[in-house]
C-alpha cells in the first residue's frame, strides 16, 4: 500500500543561459543550514505547478516558466511523509534577491557545481535528471474542452453547445495553469465549447483565440484516423514553430494524437473534460507529457 502523504510541496530547477552553458538556482536556508532547490508547501486547494512557480518566486525572486516535470521526491519531514513535485523552469525574470530568515543566500551555478553543493542526495538526483534533458524548444498546454452539459439535451447544432456552470469553473481554473506557461498563442478547435474553454485565458493574457479545424473531432463521413492524424500534425507544427502555445481540442482525437506523437500506444492518454497536458518538445521530438 502506498504511504499516505502528510505534506505536499513543490519547487523547481530554474535555469538560465550562461557563457559556459546553463546555470541553475540553489538557495541556502539558515534554519536548516542547507543548500537546496527552491520549494515550499502547497496552500490548501493549490495545484502543485502553481505552488512550484509561486515558491520559486518567493524563495529566490525568480520568475520561472514550467517546461518538464522532473522526478518527484519522497522523504520524512516533521514526522510525516512528504512528497515534493519539481518542474524544470525557464527563467524569464529575476529581481534583486533580498536575504531573509527563510532563505539568506542564493546562487546561480553550473549544474555539476550545484550537484556538488546541494545538501541532500535527492536534490542531486533531481538536478541530474534535469541535466539529462535535451534543450526544450517548445511547450504546449494541451487541454480538452470543459464540461458542456449533455449532447442529448442540447437542441441546437452540436458545434454551438456552450459550457455550463461547471464548465466555466473548469475554464477559470485552466486559465491559471495556462498562464503559468506564458503562451504567445491560443489555438482552439472550432466548436463553441472549445473556444469558450480558452476565453478566461484569453482575457487574462490579452490574446486572441485562433480557430483551427484540424483540432476538431471527426464530422459525419470523416474517418477517425484521418482526423487524429490531422490533430497530431497540427500539434507538431505548432511545436516546431517554437515557444509556448495553449491548445484546446476534443476527446475523440486527443488520445490518438498523443499516441502518435509519443509512439506509446499502450499508455493511457484519456483526457477528462477540463483536463489536459503539459507537452515539452525538443525540435520535432516530444520529450515529456505531464497531466495537468
Amino acid at each position: 500500500m502506498a504511504p499516505v502523504i502528510g505534506i505536499r510541496a513543490a519547487g523547481g530547477v530554474c535555469w538560465r543561459p550562461s557563457a559556459d552553458g546553463v546555470h541553475v538556482c540553489v538557495v541556502h536556508r539558515p534554519r536548516h543550514g542547507d543548500w537546496t532547490l527552491p520549494k515550499g508547501k502547497l496552500e490548501p486547494g493549490e495545484h502543485p505547478m502553481v505552488a512550484a512557480v509561486r515558491e520559486v518566486a518567493e524563495e529566490a525572486d525568480v520568475r520561472g516558466v514550467p517546461q518538464v516535470r522532473l522526478p518527484s521526491v519522497r522523504y520524512r519531514s516533521e514526522g510525516q511523509d512528504k512528497l515534493v513535485d519539481y518542474w524544470s523552469m525557464r527563467t524569464v525574470a529575476n529581481g534583486g534577491f533580498q536575504p531573509d530568515t527563510e532563505v539568506d543566500d542564493m546562487r546561480w551555478l553550473a549544474v555539476d557545481d550545484a550537484i556538488r553543493l546541494v545538501s541532500y542526495p535527492h536534490d542531486a538526483e533531481v538536478l541530474a535528471a534535469f541535466a539529462a534533458l535535451p534543450p526544450v524548444t517548445a511547450t504546449v498546454a494541451l487541454v480538452r474542452h470543459a464540461h458542456a452539459g449533455k449532447r442529448a439535451t442540447w437542441t441546437g447544432p452540436d458545434t454551438a453547445r456552450p459550457l455550463d456552470a461547471q464548465g466555466w469553473a473548469q475554464a477559470d481554473a485552466l486559465a491559471a495553469l495556462i498562464a503559468l506557461v506564458r503562451p504567445a498563442r491560443l489555438v482552439s478547435a472550432s466548436p463553441r465549447r472549445c473556444v469558450q474553454t480558452l476565453d478566461p485565458a484569453a482575457a487574462l493574457l490579452d490574446l486572441p483565440i485562433e480557430i483551427c479545424g484540424d483540432l476538431d473531432e471527426p464530422q459525419p463521413g470523416q474517418q477517425q484516423d484521418e482526423q487524429v492524424l490531422a490533430t497530431a500534425a497540427r500539434l507538431l507544427e505548432l511545436a516546431c514553430a517554437g515557444g509556448q502555445v495553449a491548445v484546446c481540442s476534443q476527446g475523440k482525437v486527443l488520445p490518438g494524437a498523443l499516441e502518435r506523437l509519443t509512439g506509446h500506444a499502450d499508455d493511457d492518454f484519456t483526457t477528462p473534460k477540463g483536463g489536459g497536458w503539459l507537452l515539452a518538445f525538443s525540435g520535432d521530438r516530444l520529450l515529456a507529457t505531464d497531466r495537468l
